[in-house]
């Protein structure tokens, strides 16, 4: 199953707004409700889910926690069902570190949905049945997750041959930062500085950087997403070179990872400065892609 990467991170969702609800690309860490974060993690051969993030969804409390256990308090049968049925997983927190965060498959967060006052409640089921469906069907075939990617870009308008290369690198994409996990690379943060390497060594920019010299302002703006088909490829090499090293060179924690991503990233860049001096000019474009109401088309 192909994910989207972050720019500066792990792996995680991308979606497209649809409705009240959203058009969900997978990821084991996190998905989208009505622009709201929830985080879940697959647990026992299911989809578990924060219950706090839900319940931040459904009641827009500025202390969901706080909530939760009023609520368990207040409706005894609820706090026992929850304290008998619903386990603690490891989820990711803000910081990026690895915390125990009480959980709920589909059919516990059903009932707890039904102890919370909100309007919210029903488009919510709806989505979260369909999450659920959507991963089940993805398990038996593999190739609607990729289906439903390329979809997403078609109805951005992007052209085939720049999609064909979007997937590309998302699978070289997560086949590194897979990577990465098994060598004891942890946290977001050491992602992102690894990322960045790998950036700076093929660009000459950070991927804060080079979003600001693509006028990229939103945090929620993939830079891979606004790049030409030769930025892409270029980051395709940087990423594989970094993924090949780091095997050959058995890299193992962050430190040797980022040396591995630096000579990854310089590979790129020399094969960009070949090609640039043959072609003249530089490959770097300040083009990106924003739909204003009509459509354009990278080159």
């Amino acid at each position: 199953m192909l994910l989207f990467p972050l720019d500066t991170g792990q792996s995680d969702a991308e979606y497209i707004n649809n409705n009240s609800y959203s058009f969900i690309m997978k990821t084991n860490k996190l998905i989208v409700f009505q622009d709201r974060k929830i985080r879940r993690v697959w647990h026992k051969e299911e989809w578990y889910f924060s219950i706090v993030d839900v319940i931040a969804v459904l009641t827009d409390s500025l202390n969901p926690t706080d909530y939760l256990k009023k609520l368990r308090k207040r409706d005894e049968t609820l706090g026992s069902y929850i304290g008998t049925n619903c386990p603690q997983v490891e989820m990711l927190t803000e910081t990026g570190k690895q915390r125990k965060t009480l959980a709920g498959n589909t059919k516990q967060l059903f009932r707890i949905i039904q102890s919370v006052p909100s309007p919210r409640a029903e488009p919510f089921k709806q989505w979260l049945a369909q999450v659920g469906y959507d991963r089940i069907e993805e398990i038996e075939n593999p190739e609607l997750g990729q289906n439903r990617i390329k979809e997403y870009y078609e109805l951005k308008g992007y052209p085939k041959d720049w999609i064909d290369k979007r997937l590309r690198g998302i699978a070289i994409r997560q086949e590194l930062t897979d990577e990465w996990k098994n060598r004891d690379v942890k946290t977001e943060k050491e992602f992102a500085i690894l990322t960045n390497e790998i950036s700076k060594a093929t660009f000459g920019r950070t991927v804060g950087e080079y979003k600001e010299f693509k006028q990229l302002q939103e945090k929620n703006q993939n830079l891979r997403d606004h790049m030409t088909d030769l930025e892409l490829i270029f980051t395709m090499l940087g990423e594989a070179s970094t993924t090949a090293i780091t095997k050959e060179e058995d890299s193992e924690g962050f430190d040797e990872c980022k040396v591995s991503a630096n000579k990854g990233g310089n590979i790129a860049r020399r094969a960009r400065e070949d090609l640039e001096k043959n072609l003249g000019k530089s490959v770097i474009s300040e083009e990106n892609y924003l739909q204003k109401g009509k459509k354009k088309r990278l080159k």
